[in-house]
């Protein structure tokens, strides 16, 4: 059996670093005081566009691994007491609740999140992926067209506009590209309401994750493009930990994540070494 960390996948993400250098798009500049969107990288992932709904495609993992983000998510909002009781049971159990997606690509879990009835919103800087999301928003028949909203913006700029404002702000796959991590984390925190829950799914920074991830996943079996990934930006759970509670947020689960890639299934794991998923809330001022 080949172990976890012989597969990382690629998610579209912020990536920051402290410089107002911008990045331009036909249509959008992006621009912030602090961020800098690696266009490479953001290009890249572009050219995966076409095939971004496949479920059987170069990203299938990440379609796979809604099996596990989306209970996750559910289970920690209905946990943290921000779902209304009487909806626990039922179909619609995120209804009237604001989620963010930060690093949304194409909207694989964004529109999985959608089925539950939230208001959600996906940010990412590729406008290509936003504009599949959007398509394949527009197709879906399963979720309310009015739930659903795009935006190609960074989280720096989406924060700025919606100063806690989400009950829960995902970043799945995407802190194990961001160079400023603390940045990131901060401009999420600040999108979130007092009490709110912040979802992360990453990497941890190990001597397994490095075989694994970039040795067997890129340079061996070719599971991902070389170069995918930098191990010198994989951060382990208690430093994404302190970073929280630095912000005034208690971690209050950790949870490893083991991907089978044969079988292309997801399962929960107690190794923390390689994949991972935390769930932590900020807390209410006294």
């Amino acid at each position: 059996m080949l172990p976890q960390h012989c597969v990382r996948l690629l998610r579209p993400s912020v990536f920051l670093t402290r410089t107002s250098r911008c990045f331009s798009s036909p249509s959008e500049t992006i621009r912030t005081q602090y961020s800098n969107v690696d266009q490479r990288e953001v290009e890249n992932l572009s050219k995966q566009s076409s095939e971004w709904w496949d479920p059987q495609g170069p990203i299938r993992g990440l379609h796979a691994m809604n099996a596990l983000r989306v209970p996750l998510i559910r289970d920690g909002l209905i946990a943290t007491g921000a779902v209304d009781k009487s909806l626990i049971q039922k179909p619609n159990v995120l209804e009237s609740l604001n989620i963010l997606e930060v690093g949304c690509g194409g909207g694989i879990l964004t529109e999985a999140l959608a089925k539950l009835h939230p208001n959600v919103v996906g940010i990412d800087p590729s406008e290509k992926l936003i504009s599949v999301a959007k398509e394949h928003a527009k197709e879906c028949t399963t979720i309310k067209q009015e739930l659903v909203q795009y935006h190609v913006e960074t989280i720096e700029q989406h924060a700025a506009k919606n100063a806690e404002h989400y009950d829960a702000v995902i970043a799945s796959e995407v802190l194990e590209h961001v160079n400023d991590k603390v940045a990131f984390i901060e401009q999420c925190l600040g999108a979130l309401k007092p009490g709110g829950s912040m979802f992360i799914t990453t990497i941890s920074k190990t001597t397994p994750s490095w075989l694994g991830a970039i040795v067997a996943a890129e340079q061996i079996f070719k599971l991902v493009p070389e170069g995918t990934h930098d191990w010198d930006k994989f951060i382990s759970p208690i430093d994404v930990q302190r970073i929280l509670s630095s912000y005034n947020c208690n971690t209050i689960l950790v949870h490893g994540m083991f991907y089978q890639f044969w079988c292309n299934q997801w399962c929960w794991t107690k190794n923390t070494e390689i994949n991972y998923a935390l769930h932590a809330v900020k807390m209410k001022e006294q």
